[in-house]
């Protein structure tokens, strides 16, 4: 797909380029962003997130166990008197939050006198002389009941007891909220997830000889979280699958896409497929989407989408002098610009760089010093630089991502052309009814994310549609 949806419509960055479209040149400032998207999207690691690893030996009942050298194990060593003789221990970390789910195990070594054993989740402030679900924002599955405590002395039938030798896991679903415990790799149950914030995984064992060792993923589970996972995914598409659009607007959606970017032949393979299946797919009235806009100068965003597309520049510049003059004739326009530097990266591409020297020089040396353009420029000159560019951070410029961008610039500037078209409608020329629809649904999974506590995964666009395309 051409564009990708982004939460942040309107992007500032260091040198004063922005998103916000608004009339004459600020329409195409968009696309320098989606340069600067793409540096980000090479340069793009893992949230940084850190996972529990071990026990925290500062942060326990140690009055009342011990915990092993490996900070993976421990022991109930005193006789419990009362209730507030616990000996608890957190984990050195809270549960991340930017995943699906979280989950942890922990392996009953001896279920000791009286087997009141614990795993769940409490804030970093819990009072640890206490059982996980005896106080306020805790929760525990406990062993010598099987009983669930959620703040309160009083727990609920939740599943069965646990003794020596068996593997019990608790974990946090993001997607649904929900706490869910298992037993010897078998599910046990869920329950809704009222906590708010972060939650430490937290162990506890209360009577004489108790001992569990405790797994944050070094090793391998007994309970399949992937498999858990992917199910709870089938679950939210199965969901999303029921949903009843008409197939008509669905086709006329990828029609107006197509006519967008000026993929006639594509179009014309398109309406072929449609007007030969059976049924016929016919598009009704109520569900029509305008084509006329999208069909504007066809022929011509065709042409010079396939000239950048192969790297042809100069033939693609020559095009617009004789078709829109009117696009070119401001040489430090966005669309100029992006041309030029494509120029550029296509004569570094084939190694011609004395030439490709002479040109920035001569051309990209105008935008130096102009806010919005400075750093692209000298990200540009910056591929000389490296003997195998492609292989390098700045390897984004070579791929055909690239090109497509410039030509998605270049035909959003000939759709502004129309003369049927209001000042105040030259925004719609950015994105296609498609990928509006798309940038308001990603909108709307991040403010659902949002009321979560932006607790979850992280909603991206093209992973969707990846993972999507892989399924099918």
């Amino acid at each position: 797909m051409n564009s990708t949806a982004n939460s942040d419509d309107v992007r500032r960055n260091e040198n004063g380029g922005t998103s916000d479209a608004g009339n004459g040149q600020d329409l195409f400032l968009h696309f320098l962003d989606k340069v600067r998207l793409s540096r980000g999207d090479a340069m793009e690691e893992s949230e940084g997130e850190e996972s529990p690893t071990e026990l925290n030996t500062i942060n326990s009942a140690g009055g009342f166990l011990i915990v092993s050298p490996d900070k993976l194990s421990v022991k109930y060593t005193n006789t419990n008197l009362h209730g507030h003789d616990v000996g608890v221990v957190q984990a050195n970390k809270p549960a991340p939050f930017n995943s699906l789910t979280y989950y942890f195990e922990i392996f009953v070594k001896n279920a000791g006198v009286k087997g009141q054993i614990a795993i769940g989740f409490t804030k970093e402030s819990f009072k640890m002389r206490r059982q996980p679900g005896w106080e306020v924002n805790s929760c525990g599955y406990h062993g010598d009941d099987g009983y669930l405590y959620r703040g309160k002395g009083i727990g609920e039938a939740f599943g069965p007891t646990y003794t020596t030798g068996d593997t019990v896991g608790g974990g946090i679903n993001y997607g649904s909220q929900e706490f869910f415990f298992t037993k010897n790799g078998a599910l046990v149950g869920k329950i809704p997830k009222d906590i708010k914030g972060h939650l430490f995984p937290t162990v506890a064992v209360h009577s004489q000889n108790e001992e569990v060792s405790v797994n944050f993923g070094k090793t391998k589970f007994a309970f399949d979280v992937k498999g858990y996972e992917a199910s709870e995914r089938n679950k939210r598409q199965m969901a999303i699958d029921k949903i009843s659009i008409p197939p008509n607007l669905g086709y006329a959606l990828v029609k107006t896409y197509l006519l967008h970017y000026g993929y006639e032949e594509t179009v014309n393979a398109f309406n072929v497929a449609t007007e030969t299946t059976v049924p016929p797919i016919r598009i009704s009235q109520e569900n029509a989407i305008d084509e006329d806009d999208s069909s504007y100068a066809l022929y011509h965003r065709k042409t010079i989408r396939q000239l950048v597309r192969e790297g042809e520049i100069n033939a693609a510049l020559a095009r617009l002098r004789d078709w829109y003059p009117q696009i070119v004739q401001d040489e430090k326009s966005v669309v100029c610009f992006l041309l030029h530097c494509q120029k550029f990266i296509e004569l570094v591409r084939v190694g011609k760089l004395e030439e490709g020297v002479k040109y920035g020089r001569l051309e990209l040396a105008k935008f130096v010093g102009f806010p919005g353009f400075q750093d692209i420029v000298e990200d540009c000159f910056a591929l000389l630089v490296y003997r195998k560019p492609e292989e390098s951070s700045l390897g984004y410029f070579l791929e055909d991502s690239q090109r497509e961008l410039v030509a998605d610039a270049v035909n959003a500037a000939i759709l502004s052309t129309n003369p049927n078209k209001k000042d105040e409608q030259k925004s719609c020329h950015l994105h296609s009814h498609l990928e509006i629809l798309l940038r308001q649904l990603t909108v709307c999974c991040l403010e659902r994310r949002s009321l979560n506590g932006n607790q979850g995964e992280t909603f991206r666009l093209h992973h969707v549609l990846n993972n999507n395309s892989t399924r099918r």
